[in-house]
């Protein structure tokens, strides 16, 4: 089609949805579910977005779930634990609708869908305060076999990230890994590695990469199929380019595919889901701190595409309040053929005792165990970027580090890639990542005596429960603090990288786009990170940017269908003012 032609307009439908991560594919299937005529859109030619290559852990407090777990969770501890730990008190309305919409979205989708859930029994919050839980909140997505959607869909599926696949397309869980490093500890460890890697050798005389699906890829896999049993059209490499405005109403949008640029009609409206801010590089540069800006975890995709057609036509742009981004600690270091291979560093060796984090004085700067987040939050306010996670050889051989595996059997290689620096002496590894010595020597030394005593009186690690579940069992008296004894001794360079964004569109309760003036644009909707955290830039608990998109997608859905009203909240429903906390483009 020539650029000048005017754009084809095709069947009018109720809902269209721009975007095919967690949040768009929830409210695609919810609003089928409903009866709706909608159609799912996805710039590229997989489905996932970023949450097809995270941990899928999803935190929705007080579910059946929770209950069927045996770790019952109540609303009413989970507002006293979000009340506590989110410092901005803006969002209250979006927050209590999350709260009242959790344990319906959850349960529509456990009965009439393949998305499959279970509660765990110990994944605690992030955060230690009033109401918060070890148990029940966290919620993960069931194991699910790739075959069921046939070879064409399984491969629309955004595969994980190569550093967390084994053999070039294994998933394995985190309480499998025992079992495959070490295979003949135990009759049970043996068979178990026998089974998941025997199923991966038969899938691949079929398939690209194995078919038992996990985490992020399992949810995203789930949501697929039950998109695909409710026949919604999915219109792949398909991206949202304007939104079509009728008498202060959105009616629609142009969309440019394969086939060219067309008219999408909506009655009910446009959903913008587009994976938020991740890769716009105006924003990136206007709202990240320096040192962050050129990376980030999500897609390349991922380049705020709903920001900036929404903000085109009036929308509001919230900062993100604590923080633009949600951030992972990471390392990373270029492959042979030049791609970059990065590790986020989540929980296998940060909590670990016997590992420090310093900043370029050679000086701690942070709680090494703390949630990824706050120990980059920890590296944006100290300025360490990039910082090195420090470790004796005992360490490196016990635990790994980053990319290198329990036993180190790959060490030698990652010393040679660059990605580890290894020293016979303190002063030796100093001088490497060019810190000073003596700094660095006493700073060993002043752990150590707080690791002899069990007592971080610099920064408090091992006090939180978060810090505590993990640390090691078997190390005492903290099971985060060990000592670093004798060499080699290893520095391992990470930065913080954005996993997903903060900053986004000003939403209300519904998910509606509001305009500069706090006012709903009619026939608009944001969910997943297209809309502003509800948690203004802080990172509550595990799954705490899935669990939202989720259930903001539900009530989008909900909504658009004419079933979801006002709901008295816990603050004597009286809209807050925001208008403060928004920013325009």
């Amino acid at each position: 089609m020539p650029s000048n032609a005017e754009p084809e307009t095709i069947e009018e439908v109720d809902l269209l949805v721009c975007g095919a991560g967690a949040g768009g594919m929830t409210a695609a299937l919810v609003a089928a579910l409903e009866g709706l005529n909608v159609v799912l859109c996805e710039k590229t030619d997989q489905v996932g977005g970023t949450t097809s290559t995270s941990g899928g852990t999803t935190w929705v407090p007080g579910t059946h779930l929770s209950e069927l777990a045996g770790v019952p969770d109540k609303v009413e501890d989970a507002r006293a634990f979000l009340e506590s730990v989110v410092p901005n008190r803006s969002g209250i309305r979006l927050r209590e609708a999350f709260l009242a919409s959790g344990r319906p979205a959850i349960e529509e989708l456990d009965s009439r869908t393949d998305v499959k859930f279970v509660a765990a029994t110990a994944h605690p919050d992030y955060l230690d305060g009033p109401g918060s839980a070890y148990g029940g909140r966290a919620l993960a997505p069931l194991m699910f076999d790739g075959r069921l959607l046939g070879r064409v869909d399984f491969d629309r599926v955004r595969p994980p990230r190569p550093e967390f696949v084994g053999l070039g397309g294994m998933m394995v869980g985190r309480n499998e890994l025992d079992a495959l490093l070490s295979p003949l500890r135990s009759i049970g460890n043996f068979r178990s590695a026998m089974t998941i890697v025997g199923r991966y050798l038969l899938d691949r005389l079929g398939y690209r990469r194995g078919t038992r699906l996990l985490m992020g890829n399992a949810l995203v896999a789930r949501l697929l199929h039950s998109l695909r049993k409710e026949k919604v059209p999915i219109l792949f490499e398909t991206g949202v380019k304007e939104l079509i405005v009728e008498d202060g109403r959105v009616v629609g949008a142009v969309m440019e595919g394969p086939s060219g640029t067309r008219r999408i009609r909506a009655r009910k409206g446009v959903v913008l889901a587009t994976g938020g801010v991740c890769w716009n590089r105006q924003i990136r540069e206007r709202l990240f701190p320096e040192g962050t800006r050129d990376y980030a975890l999500g897609p390349v995709s991922n380049t705020g595409d709903g920001a900036d057609i929404a903000t085109a036509i009036g929308a509001g742009f919230e900062d993100g309040g604590d923080s633009p981004a949600l951030w992972m600690p990471c390392s990373s270091y270029r492959r042979p053929d030049g791609t970059l291979a990065v590790w986020p560093h989540i929980i296998l060796d940060r909590a670990k005792p016997g590992l420090l984090a310093v900043d370029a004085s050679g000086k701690r700067f942070v709680n090494e165990s703390d949630s990824y987040h706050d120990f980059a939050m920890g590296q944006i306010r100290s300025g360490a970027i990039p910082a090195h996670l420090i470790c004796d050889t005992a360490f490196i051989r016990r635990y790994g580090m980053g990319m290198i595996l329990p036993g180190a059997r790959n060490l030698g290689a990652m010393i040679k890639a660059g990605y580890v620096i290894e020293a016979k002496t303190l002063a030796e590894l100093a001088a490497k990542i060019g810190c000073d010595a003596p700094s660095l020597a006493a700073t060993v030394e002043a752990y150590n005596r707080s690791a002899a005593t069990g007592t971080d009186e610099a920064f408090g690690r091992g006090r939180s429960v978060v810090n505590r579940f993990n640390g090691d069992p078997a190390i005492g008296p903290n099971p985060c603090m060990g000592p670093i004894a004798a060499g080699p001794y290893y520095a391992m360079a990470v930065r913080p990288s954005d996993l997903a964004s903060s900053a986004g569109l000003s939403g209300d309760e519904f998910g509606r786009v509001l305009d500069k003036e706090g006012e709903p644009i009619a026939g608009l909707y944001a969910c997943g990170n297209d809309l502003a955290s509800i948690f203004r830039g802080t990172y509550p608990g595990p799954g705490t940017t899935i669990g939202p998109a989720i259930v903001f997608g539900w009530r989008v859905a909900k909504h658009a269908a004419g079933k979801l009203k006002d709901m008295p909240t816990n603050n004597t429903g009286a809209r807050t003012d925001e208008r403060k906390n928004r920013a325009t483009l």
